[in-house]
């Protein structure tokens, strides 16, 4: 071959890449470009509008207006969405006005007013300022939510700073070690690196995340049956003080906190931090562990003097019942149940400071940990302490408490359970916190101060947020029959007692809005309250829920169409409406309304309910079939829906699916009346008269004096 020939075909064939190039390629292949593929797959998919928003606020139109409002879909990033919740609904212009400051305030349920956001302390502050400064609009935000942390918090932040904040309020702790990685979480496990955390909150945030965890419950393997259950939902997930993950969170949440103060600095605002005070002389500890090393017989010793001092406290001799459980603490220190007697045979003997010692260790050694304790108060103090000259300031709620406290130790004189706080709870935080914002205002609010305006009292508070006796009583009846009834703290030492006292509480509560007048009273107090703020949606919606209590359903209506002039996004005014259409005969309005309710929030099972009472009553036994089965996969434990759900299929002529719905109702809600007579009625007309009978006698064991039931088991044992 010549050397013409060879050199023209070394220009056909290409050199073969060899060495380093060859790395370089595979590295591309197997890193840029998949980037690159993922990269489109991810904007293709938000092109076409997939899946949720996740950012804290969405746009929204109020009244013609272009506004901001939550997103009911925020903390889904967080949490699977049947047991994600929501902050209460509140709108905000998106172009704010001259005249307004600006406030957000970030936290959890305590934060959020748990168990009525009517009335929680951002609400008092509000009116505190409008008071003070009427020339001025005073806009405070809410985003807290229940069961969130300073995880999901932080990220609130970094939404909250887009839109022109003055002000930043954090109340934030008593969900470290419970909520979202935390060390006693059942939502998204503890990692000891924040890094890895935050990168895994960042994906979550992606179309392609969404799209992967969709396809995974498409195909079974996402667990999608999630249902919250309350805080039993954590009842196997106890901490000990000294597990290493503990200190993992304290240190997560500190670096948290650092960087919302960083984020809201950044943005040139303000922001206050408050220390999180907790119910210690009356709530017990929620579940209590020996020290792990603790030998067989140094427990059965221990047990023999905690003993002794149950017998001596149940006979009223406390200070032999101190005696013997400082001999049992010499054991073992560490079981929160022996801090907080201690803490009480102190407290009855008069020993204050040692009973506020005691108080206070039974509630850091409590190993489920809803409540900050004291090293999660001190990393607050030391975030927010002495930076005042960066606009950062601390309210040292817990030190407030104290003082408003009788000997110093914090109980049900502030709060209704373990932590949230009642009526006068959340107004003395709100006035510790106008005492600080009144420092830091600017000088244009300044000029518009009424200085003869005193600080708004508790009982001026209570008229313009409309605090009526209905509303105290609705309020104990929530807080009893719906958590101290429900566990753990059916768990707590002494809660016989506190059901009790909280029975008589609820029973005066009653007599008090039922007394004759009250009922005229309240609704002038509603009145008077919406004229003073005729822009408050709380207040309208109250006062429906108060007309609907009372079964004035057109003027319920009325409040909740008001209600959604101003938050157009509420979907449980939506429902309320669906509900009241359905009552008035208007099954087409009904489903329109429960429909708009389901296209906000998908996972909303009151909505689903009344949907399918609409296309129940309209003979649409398929859709009303779909709706029951949906409510009772979000609610399994509530009856309603199974006995309808059964109705329907009954009325179809699905005998055997309609005794299984019965049955399966019966698994989850065993003492319900109306599910053991209605399968005994089918069953009866089934020919099956024994198990009828059994079924009637299950019911008159849950209620002897139900007449229905007895008639009934009385007419099939007449016959032969």
């Amino acid at each position: 071959m010549s050397k013409a020939e060879s050199k023209s075909r070394e220009e056909i064939i290409p050199k073969r890449i060899t060495g380093w190039r060859v790395w370089f390629f595979r590295l591309v292949a197997l890193t840029i470009i998949p980037v690159l593929l993922l990269g489109l797959l991810e904007v293709g998919l938000r092109i076409v509008g997939y899946g949720f928003p996740t950012n804290a606020f969405i746009k929204c139109e109020v009244n013609g207006t272009a506004s901001y409002c939550n997103n009911a879909k925020f903390a889904w990033r967080f949490f699977h969405p049947t047991v994600a919740k929501k902050a209460g609904s509140f709108v905000f212009p998106a172009h704010k006005s001259n005249d307004t400051y600006r406030i957000f305030v970030m936290g959890a349920s305590a934060a959020a007013g748990t168990p009525d956001g009517a009335y929680c302390f951002g609400r008092f502050l509000q009116v505190m300022l409008r008071r003070r400064y009427p020339q001025v609009n005073f806009e405070v935000i809410n985003t807290a939510m229940p069961t969130i942390n300073s995880h999901v918090v932080l990220n609130v932040a970094k939404d909250s700073t887009r839109h022109q904040g003055d002000l930043f309020i954090v109340y934030l702790g008593n969900n470290e070690v419970v909520g979202p990685y935390g060390a006693g979480t059942v939502f998204t496990p503890l990692s000891s690196s924040l890094s890895l955390i935050r990168l895994g909150i960042a994906l979550k945030a992606t179309k392609l995340s969404q799209l992967i965890m969709n396809l995974m419950e498409t195909t079974g393997l996402r667990d999608d049956s999630k249902v919250w259950h309350g805080m039993k939902t954590f009842l196997e997930k106890q901490v000990r003080a000294d597990e290493p993950g503990l200190k993992i969170v304290y240190s997560h949440f500190e670096k948290n906190l650092q960087d919302i103060r960083r984020v809201v600095h950044r943005s040139g605002a303000k922001i206050i931090f408050s220390t999180v005070p907790s119910n210690l002389k009356d709530n017990p500890p929620f579940a209590s562990l020996h020290r792990p090393n603790l030998t067989d017989a140094d427990l059965k010793k221990w047990n023999e003097l905690y003993q002794r001092g149950l017998k001596f406290e149940e006979a009223g001799s406390y200070t032999e019942s101190a005696e013997q459980y400082l001999s049992a603490a010499e054991i073992d220190e560490n079981y929160a149940d022996l801090q907080y007697r201690l803490g009480r045979c102190y407290w009855v003997i008069g020993e204050y400071d040692k009973a506020r010692e005691r108080y206070r260790k039974a509630g850091d050694l409590d190993t489920l940990k809803f409540r900050s304790d004291t090293r999660i108060n001190e990393v607050i103090r030391s975030v927010a302490g002495g930076r005042s000259a960066d606009g950062v300031y601390l309210v040292d709620a817990v030190r407030v408490f104290e003082e408003n406290s009788p000997h110093r130790i914090p109980g049900e004189e502030l709060f209704y359970e373990h932590i949230h706080m009642n009526f006068r709870g959340d107004y003395l935080i709100a006035g510790a916190i106008f005492r600080q914002v009144e420092k830091i205002l600017p000088e244009w609010i300044e000029r518009y101060k009424k200085d003869e305006q005193p600080l708004c009292t508790e009982a001026e508070c209570a008229r313009y947020l409309a605090y009526t006796a209905w509303d105290k009583y609705k309020i104990t009846q929530e807080v009893l029959n719906v958590i101290i009834k429900q566990p753990p703290f059916t768990n707590q030492i002494y809660h016989n007692r506190q059901v009790g006292q909280m029975e008589q509480k609820l029973l005066k509560d009653f007599e008090d809005f039922r007394s004759p007048g009250a009922l005229d009273e309240i609704q002038a107090q509603y009145r008077w309250a919406i004229q003073q703020a005729p822009s408050d949606w709380r207040l309208y919606w109250n006062y429906g829920r108060f007309l609907e209590y009372l079964q004035d359903y057109n003027s319920a209506g009325e409040q909740y169409r008001l209600v959604l002039n101003f938050v157009p996004h509420r979907y449980r005014a939506h429902s309320k409406l669906a509900f009241i259409s359905g009552m008035r005969g208007n099954s087409d309005e009904a489903i329109n309304y429960s429909l708009k309710a389901i296209q906000i929030n998908p996972v909303y099972a009151e909505a689903y309910y009344n949907l399918g009472v609409a296309y129940h009553k309209q003979g649409r036994f398929d859709e009303a079939v779909k709706c029951y089965y949906k409510m009772i996969r979000l609610t399994p434990y509530l009856a309603q829906p199974y006995k309808n759900l059964a109705i329907a299929l009954y009325q179809q002529g699905k005998i055997s699916e309609a005794l299984e719905t019965y049955r399966s109702g019966l698994k989850l809600v065993p003492d319900d009346l109306d599910l053991h007579y209605n399968l005994a009625m089918i069953l009866e007309k089934q020919g099956h008269r024994n198990k009828a009978i059994k079924e009637l006698r299950s019911a008159l064991e849950i209620d002897p004096n139900s007449v229905k039931t007895r008639k009934a088991l009385e007419a099939i044992l007449s016959r032969k």
